[in-house]
C-alpha cells in the first residue's frame, strides 16, 4: 500500500512537470507576438488546461493503461521506475531547453522498464508503432495545417492593412491559445491518469472496467494545470523566438494547426506530443516566408530530441526497475 502512494505521487509529481516542461507549448507563440504578457498567458493556459475533462473523454488514458504494455505482465515497480524515467528525461531536457515530449519520456520509461522486467514479448509492437509514427506524423499534420491557413490567411487580407490585420489577429490569437491549452491539458493530463488507473488495477484498488475515479482526474488537472502556471521559460524562448519570429497572424495559424492536430489524436486516443505537434506547426509559418526564415540548426538539435528520447528514457526506465526490484 505504501509503495501504491508513493507511485502515485510520482505520477502527480510528472505531471506539474509536464506542465511545467510544455508550458512553452500552449504560451510560446502568445507571448512571442507580446499578445499577452508572459504572466496572462500562463494563467490562461493553467486554466484552459484544468478545464479540459469537461470537454473531452478518456480515450487517452485508456491507451496508456492498456494499450503499451501487457497489463498481465505488469507490476508496480515497472510503473514506478516507468514515471521516474519520465520525470528525469523531462528535466534533463529542460535544462538544455529543448522543447521533447513528455509523453514519449512516458512511453520509453514504460517499454524499458517492462523489457527488463518480462521480456520483449510484454511489449504491445502495435500500440507502440501508432505512437512513435507520430513522432513524425504530428510535427507534419501541424506543419501542413499552419502552412496551409497562414497562407490561405495572407491571401484573404492581402488588400487590408498591415495594421489592421495586426489589430484582428491579436484577438484571434486569444482563442486559439485556449484552445491548444485544452487540447494539451486533454492529451497530456489523461496519460498520467491512464497510469494511476493502471496503478490501482495492479494493486487490486480497481478493476480493467472501472472508470477513473474524479479524484484521480481532479488531481492530474490540477497538476498540470499548476506545472504551467509556474512555466518552463528556458523552452519558450526557443519555441517563440530561436526557430523563427512569429507575426500575430502567424502565432494564430500555428495554434489553430496545433490544436486542431491534438484535438483529433485526443478524440481518437492517441497519446500524441503536444510538442511536436506546435513546433512543426511553428516551422509551417516560418517555411510560408522561405526556407531561410526557419533557423533549421535549432530544429535540428530539437530533432535529434525527439529522436533519443523513447531509448534514453527506455533504458532509464529498465534501470530504475532493476533499483525498484532490489529495494523491494
Amino acid at each position: 500500500m505504501t509503495f501504491l502512494y508513493i507511485i502515485v505521487a510520482l505520477v502527480i509529481c510528472f505531471d506539474f512537470i509536464n506542465g511545467f516542461h510544455d508550458s512553452a507549448n500552449s504560451i510560446a507563440c502568445i507571448v512571442s507576438t507580446k499578445v499577452l504578457s508572459p504572466f496572462a498567458a500562463v494563467c490562461m493556459a493553467a486554466f484552459f488546461n484544468f478545464i479540459a475533462f469537461i470537454v473531452f473523454e478518456p480515450r487517452v488514458a485508456a491507451t496508456m493503461g492498456k494499450g503499451i504494455v501487457d497489463a498481465d505482465v505488469l507490476n508496480l515497480n515497472v510503473i514506478g521506475a516507468a514515471v521516474v524515467a519520465a520525470i528525469t528525461w523531462n528535466l534533463i531536457t529542460w535544462w538544455w531547453g529543448l522543447p521533447s515530449s513528455s509523453s514519449h519520456t512516458l512511453v520509453g520509461g514504460l517499454v524499458g522498464a517492462a523489457i527488463v522486467s518480462s521480456g520483449l514479448s510484454s511489449v504491445l509492437m502495435g500500440g507502440v508503432i501508432k505512437i512513435v509514427a507520430f513522432i513524425v506524423i504530428a510535427p507534419f499534420l501541424g506543419f501542413i495545417f499552419a502552412h496551409f491557413l497562414s497562407s490561405t490567411i495572407m491571401w484573404l487580407f492581402r488588400k487590408t492593412p498591415a495594421f489592421t490585420v495586426d489589430k484582428l489577429f491579436r484577438r484571434f490569437q486569444l482563442v486559439s491559445a485556449s484552445a491548444f491549452s485544452l487540447g494539451h491539458g486533454a492529451n497530456d493530463a489523461q496519460k498520467s491518469m491512464g497510469i494511476i488507473l493502471l496503478a490501482l488495477i495492479l494493486s487490486g484498488h480497481a478493476t480493467k472496467q472501472s472508470v477513473i475515479p474524479m479524484w484521480v482526474v481532479l488531481s492530474c488537472q490540477s497538476a498540470i494545470a499548476l506545472g504551467t502556471l509556474f512555466g518552463g521559460w528556458r523552452i519558450v524562448k526557443t519555441m517563440g523566438q530561436k526557430i523563427t519570429k512569429l507575426k500575430p497572424f502567424e502565432g494564430f495559424c500555428a495554434e489553430t494547426a496545433g490544436a486542431i492536430s491534438i484535438f483529433v489524436a485526443t478524440h481518437w486516443g492517441i497519446p500524441v506530443s503536444t510538442t511536436h505537434t506546435i513546433t512543426g506547426a511553428i516551422m509551417g509559418v516560418g517555411a510560408r516566408k522561405g526556407a531561410s526564415s526557419v533557423k533549421w540548426g535549432v530544429t535540428r538539435k530539437i530533432f535529434i530530441a525527439w529522436i533519443v528520447t523513447i531509448p534514453v528514457s527506455g533504458i532509464i526506465g529498465g534501470i530504475m526497475y532493476l533499483f525498484f526490484n532490489w529495494i523491494n
